[in-house]
C-alpha cells in the first residue's frame, strides 16, 4: 500500500483520537474503509471517537452502513489517507482506512468496493456450494491471461472436478454483457491445469442483467457446461435457463428505396461524385449520405442536401463549393501518409475509414461475396439491446455474411460478432429481410450466416482465438487480417476459421 510517510505505529492514544479527529475535520469527503465492508462516508454529525482504556473507540454511522472499531495505532498517513490499526473484537488485528475522496477521486474507492464484492461473493458460494472447496478467489488485474479486475473469479472443487466461477458486481450494466470474456479466458486457464476435470463455466450476475450473457450460451461448444446464476442483494441465486433467451425478438427497420432527388440535388450529386475517392451510401431510411473516407460531409434527405461535419446546413447554388472543398480537405487530411498525423480529420473514426476501404476492396476480403448490395450499419436492436452491423453482405450463392470491423485491439470482438450473427439468423431464418426490402430480388439461402472478424493483422487482440475454439461449430467464423497500411492500400495477410492459429 504506497503512503506518503510510514513510520514508526503511533500508539498514544489521545494522539491517536487527535489524528482522526483532526484528519476528518480536514479531509473535504471523509470515507472509512474496511476489507470486506462496504465504504461509509462520514458526516460531522454521524461518527464518535472516545478515548478507552485499551484503544480509541471510533463509531461511524450513516444511511448505508454502521461501523465501530477500536483503534489501537496510527499505522502510516498522507495528506489524503491515513491507516489505522484496528483490534477486532474476536481477537487479532484488521487495518482501517480514513480516505479523502474529493483528493483522490472516484478511483479511491474503486478497491474497497472490489473487496466487498469479493467477500460478498464469497459467502454467497460457500451457503449455496455447501460440500464443495472455493480456490483462488481473486479480483485482482491478470495483465499476462488478460482478466479484467472489474469481475471476481474464483475455482470451485469437489474431488477431481472443478468449475471456473465468474461474478459481476451490481455496477453498470455494460459490465455484466462483457463476463462472459472474462469467463471464457478464465474456463481456459482451468482447462489448461491437469490437477483435475474442468466441467465448465459458473458465472453470476445481478438480477434483471443476465439476458445478453444467457442469449450467447446457446451458441457455445457443447464440450462443456455453461450456467448462469442471477443474485439480488441478499446472496439469493436463480439459475437462468438460457433456452428461454432463444427468441431474440429482434427488431429491423424497413430498407426504403431511394428515390431519385430532385434537379438541383441531382445535379449536385452528380458532380460530387465525379471524384471517384467519394462513397455513396444508400441508408434503409432512404437517405444518401456522401463519405469521404469514412468521413460524411453531405447527406440527401428527399428534396434537400445538407452539408458540414455536423450535417446542419443547406445546400445552395452559392455555396456548393464549400461542400467539394470540405470533401477536398478531408481527402486531404485522411491520405497515408498524413500532411498532419494529429489533425483530429485524420484521426477520428478510424473504423469508418477501415469500412470505407473494406468496401472498395470487397473481392479481396472475399471473392465469394458479391459487392452489391452492401448494407452499412444495419441496426440490430432486441428489447433494450442496440448495436449496430458494419456490413451485411451476401455471397454469389445467397449465404449472408457479417463483417464486423475493428481498426484496433478489442477482447470482445468475438462475442460483438456472435451477437450480430444471432440476430442475423433470427430474421434470415423468418423471411425478415425480404420482408422488410433488403436484398430485394436476389435469393438469400436459409444457410446459416457467415461472421467474417476483420481487422489490422496485428490488432486482433491475443484472447481472441481463445474465445472462438468455445464457439458452437454451428457458428461459422472467420478472421481475416488486412495489412498494417490498410489507409493507404487494403491487402488480405490471412484468413484463419474458427479458433486455428497462425502459423
Amino acid at each position: 500500500m504506497r503512503v506518503a510517510s510510514k513510520k514508526a505505529a503511533n500508539t498514544d492514544l489521545d494522539s491517536v483520537k487527535s489524528m482522526i479527529e483532526s484528519c476528518i475535520a480536514r479531509f473535504r469527503e471523509p470515507v472509512l474503509v474496511e476489507e470486506g465492508e462496504a465504504p461509509i462516508p462520514i458526516e460531522p454529525s454521524r461518527y464518535s471517537v472516545d478515548v478507552g482504556p485499551r484503544g480509541c473507540l471510533l463509531h461511524v454511522w450513516s444511511e448505508t452502513g454502521n461501523l465501530v472499531r477500536r483503534i489501537t495505532a496510527v499505522v502510516a498517513e498522507n495528506n489524503s489517507r491515513v491507516e489505522l490499526r484496528a483490534a477486532r473484537f474476536g481477537g487479532g488485528n484488521a487495518v482501517v482506512t480514513l480516505i479523502d475522496r474529493a483528493a483522490k477521486g472516484p478511483a479511491a474507492l474503486r478497491g474497497a468496493r472490489r473487496t466487498v464484492f469479493r467477500e460478498f461473493f464469497r459467502r454467497m458460494l460457500a451457503r449455496h456450494y455447501k460440500g464443495w472447496t472455493l480456490d483462488r478467489l481473486s479480483s485482482s488485474a491478470d495483465l499476462e491471461r488478460s482478466l479484467s479486475p472489474i469481475f471476481t473469479r474464483a475455482v470451485l472443487k469437489r474431488g477431481t472436478t472443478q468449475w471456473a466461477i465468474v461474478g459481476v458486481p451490481d455496477s453498470r450494466a455494460a459490465d455484466a454483457d462483457q463476463v462472459l470474456t472474462t469467463g471464457l479466458i478464465w474456463l481456459d486457464v482451468l482447462r489448461r491445469n491437469r490437477a483435475g476435470t474442468a466441467a465448465g463455466l459458473k458465472l453470476f450476475l445481478p438480477e434483471g442483467q443476465a439476458a445478453t450473457t444467457a442469449r450467447r450460451l446457446n451458441f457455445l461448444t457443447r464440450d462443456f457446461r455453461f450456467e448462469v446464476h442471477e443474485f439480488d442483494r441478499h446472496g439469493n441465486l436463480a439459475e437462468i435457463d438460457a433456452a428461454d433467451h432463444g427468441n431474440l425478438q429482434t427488431r429491423l427497420e424497413p430498407c426504403m428505396t431511394p428515390q431519385a432527388p430532385p434537379g438541383a440535388v441531382r445535379h449536385w450529386l452528380r458532380e460530387i461524385l465525379e471524384d471517384d475517392r467519394i462513397d455513396c451510401i444508400y441508408g434503409a431510411n432512404g437517405t444518401i449520405s456522401l463519405q469521404a473516407r469514412g468521413i460524411e460531409f453531405a447527406r440527401v434527405a428527399g428534396k434537400r442536401m445538407t452539408y458540414g461535419l455536423d450535417g446542419g446546413s443547406p445546400v445552395t447554388e452559392r455555396n456548393f463549393d464549400r461542400v467539394t472543398a470540405l470533401a477536398r480537405e478531408i481527402l486531404r487530411s485522411r491520405s497515408a501518409p498524413p500532411p498532419d498525423s494529429l489533425n483530429p480529420l485524420y484521426t477520428q473514426y478510424p473504423e469508418r475509414w477501415l469500412e470505407s476501404q473494406v468496401r472498395r476492396a470487397i473481392p479481396e476480403i472475399d471473392p465469394r461475396l458479391a459487392a452489391t448490395p452492401l448494407y452499412a450499419h444495419v441496426p440490430a436492436t432486441s428489447g433494450r439491446e442496440r448495436g449496430v452491423i458494419d456490413l451485411l453482405a451476401r455471397d454469389i450463392d445467397g449465404r449472408l455474411a457479417i463483417l464486423e470491423l475493428k481498426a484496433a485491439e478489442d477482447i470482445h470482438l468475438p462475442l460483438q460478432g456472435l451477437d450480430y450473427w444471432m440476430r442475423v439468423k433470427w430474421r434470415l431464418e423468418r423471411g425478415r429481410f425480404h420482408e422488410k426490402g433488403y436484398f430485394a430480388g436476389e435469393h438469400l439461402s436459409r444457410q446459416a450466416p457467415r461472421l467474417l472478424l476483420v481487422a489490422p493483422a496485428l490488432e486482433f487482440h491475443p484472447t481472441t482465438e481463445t474465445i472462438l475454439q468455445f464457439f458452437a461449430p454451428e457458428v461459422p467464423v472467420e478472421r481475416i487480417g488486412v495489412s498494417e497500411d490498410w489507409r493507404r492500400e487494403l491487402r488480405v495477410q490471412f484468413r484463419r476459421t474458427g479458433a486455428r492459429r497462425l502459423a
